[in-house]
């Protein structure tokens, strides 16, 4: 009896014409796949319950934990799912941002993820759809594992660098208020960790990144006083002028589109302009020689915009370049001339 309704295994013949008739009949039946689309997408209400459950029932939490168990597909399906429901609103409300706010110990265990190379990618991926609420960003911010993302930009693994990096700029860039206010708040320790980890990183692609990322934030308009005070420092022209000398164009862009803000200052103080203009020729000599590969009007005009500024730069004060650190400066900048040509 155990084997009496047992189906009779199809022959290799059997399985490929049966495939091949499947396969003909579904890509002439575009009725099927519209209805199909139509059903999923029709069906509203059930879907904000289903997120309504889910986070009722502390279901995210559930799932959090037990990723670690699932192999590589159930933990990329489950990101999906947790990505839907992130940005499910029920009555107008994104309740995963309520349920979030109560439950912020959750990135506690999502961000320390990056020191498990086998749940890294899957908890850094989930963590950057918590960030997108405001109350996530904030917490992080204000927690020990904002100082611990420099270390994990740093990870020799190369994926998991490469989400580190781009939970760390979702964090920089998405919630413009917050961002301003922690930068503001904690400028020492984050610009001295910024400068010294990751733009004098022996690594390329982290100095790539790194000054990329620090020009989005000082373009910024919410950020214009952390802008004025960055571009106010000698210590921190000197890192950008040495990122000048980077073999690679994209750096170089990159780097003069943070370069042009110190130029643009005009509140310059005395111990920038005395080096800027004491290096004049040179620097000159060196934008004029300055080009990238493709036409770009706008990099043509502030190119032109920094030349000029420069060129017409005095020095108002009796100050001059004198002391150790001004020299340091020169001897770079010379250096720079030398590499390019």
């Amino acid at each position: 009896m155990k084997g009496l309704f047992k189906p009779k295994p199809r022959t290799p013949m059997e399985l490929v014409l049966q495939t091949r008739d499947l396969l003909i009949f579904l890509d002439q039946n575009t009725e099927t796949r519209e209805r199909k689309r139509d059903e999923k997408n029709r069906n509203p209400d059930a879907c904000a319950q289903l997120a309504q459950e889910f986070f009722k029932h502390d279901t995210f939490r559930l799932l959090v934990a037990c990723l670690p168990k699932l192999d590589l597909g159930a933990r990329q399906n489950a990101t999906h799912v947790i990505a839907n429901l992130q940005r499910q609103r029920v009555g107008g409300r994104l309740i995963a941002s309520e349920y979030l706010e109560n439950n912020l110990d959750l990135m506690d265990i999502l961000l320390p993820g990056y020191e498990d190379g086998d749940i890294a990618l899957t908890y850094g991926a989930i963590s950057r759809e918590c960030i997108r609420h405001q109350i996530v960003a904030r917490y992080v911010m204000g927690s020990e594992y904002m100082k611990k993302c420099f270390t994990y930009i740093q990870i020799p693994n190369f994926d998991i660098a490469s989400d580190a990096q781009a939970t760390f700029k979702e964090l920089l860039t998405r919630h413009k208020s917050t961002v301003a206010e922690f930068i503001s708040a904690n400028y020492d320790w984050f610009f001295q960790g910024y400068n010294s980890q990751l733009l004098q990183s022996p690594s390329y692609i982290t100095r790539r990144h790194a000054v990329k990322l620090l020009g989005d934030m000082l373009l910024d308009r919410s950020n214009s006083s952390v802008m004025i005070r960055y571009v106010s420092s000698l210590d921190n022209m000197r890192i950008l002028m040495n990122l000048f000398r980077d073999s690679n164009k994209t750096i170089q862009l990159d780097t003069f589109q943070v370069f042009k803000l110190f130029v643009a200052n005009k509140n310059k103080p005395p111990e920038i302009i005395s080096v800027l203009v004491t290096n004049r020729s040179k620097l000159l000599r060196f934008l004029g020689d300055f080009s990238i590969d493709k036409e770009d009007e706008q990099f043509e005009a502030d190119k032109a915009q920094v030349i000029k500024e420069i060129a017409t730069l005095e020095i108002t004060s009796e100050r001059s370049c004198t002391d150790a650190d001004d020299c340091e400066v020169l001897l770079m900048v010379l250096s720079l001339v030398e590499y390019q040509n």
